[in-house]
């Protein structure tokens, strides 16, 4: 088996625009993702959000949603947030939006996060949950990174919680690949006799690594907030080369 295509790998914020409208990819493509990355899986990915960010479970939160895309997952928390009494916050591209259900408890915000005064100010210390995921490696690339963190930090109410999911942080994969179990997942899935290619103590341009994360992690915690990384469910089509990050005020 050949590793799956990404037509839209390294993309940006102006690039899903124009997928979101194109009717010739699934709507897995539109979002970034091989089908065989996401068909079939995020049942398993939204159960796995929904373990970390507990307060879903609780009744009439604010929810925030920061790029969800137009696949079936944005889809499953529109009714779980339904279901729950809450307030849901949608914020991406128009032509994504499009996509996705208009119903009396959502609000939908067209805009390029964090370029979004208004919502930042409006939800100032009011949100219960913020979702963000498999979005970090577009923000990394295209907006003022600690902005983008500070600013949703603001938006968290006392109790609230902050998941970065979906993390592709290149140094995770660099050790998987170079583990036992690593090289024997990279020869039965490409179906090659040779090892992986595993290059350390190099710049990886334009990558998520560890000092990205452990920059989350320490920014939050100076600013008075607890941060985790937290490992993905085994489901998960790529839980052994990408990571959580679970924020939440005291």
């Amino acid at each position: 088996m050949n590793q799956p295509k990404n037509r839209t790998s390294q993309i940006g914020f102006d690039d899903f625009r124009r997928l979101a409208s194109d009717d010739s990819l699934s709507k897995y493509e539109r979002i970034g993702f091989p089908d065989e990355y996401r068909q079939g899986f995020e049942s398993h990915i939204f159960a796995d959000i929904v373990g970390k960010l507990d307060n879903l479970q609780l009744r009439e939160q604010n929810v925030l949603d920061i790029g969800p895309g137009c696949s079936d997952l944005p889809g499953m928390l529109i009714g779980l947030c339904e279901k729950n009494g809450h307030s849901l916050t949608l914020v991406d591209s128009e032509e994504m939006l499009q996509q996705l259900d208009d119903r009396p408890f959502i609000t939908k915000v067209a805009a390029r996060y964090p370029d979004c005064p208004g919502l930042i100010d409006g939800l100032r210390e009011t949100a219960n949950v913020i979702l963000c995921y498999s979005v970090l490696q577009y923000i990394v690339l295209e907006a003022p990174f600690f902005r983008f963190l500070d600013d949703s930090l603001s938006l968290l109410a006392p109790g609230g919680q902050m998941l970065i999911g979906d993390i592709p942080n290149v140094s995770r994969r660099k050790r998987f690949f170079s583990s036992e179990t690593g090289v024997r997942f990279h020869k039965e899935f490409m179906r090659t006799d040779d090892d992986p290619v595993v290059s350390f103590n190099q710049i990886e341009h334009d990558q998520i690594d560890d000092s990205i994360v452990f920059s989350i992690l320490g920014r939050a915690r100076s600013a008075g907030f607890d941060a985790y990384v937290l490992p993905q469910g085994r489901a998960l089509p790529m839980a052994n080369r990408r990571e959580d990050i679970l924020i939440q005020r005291p």
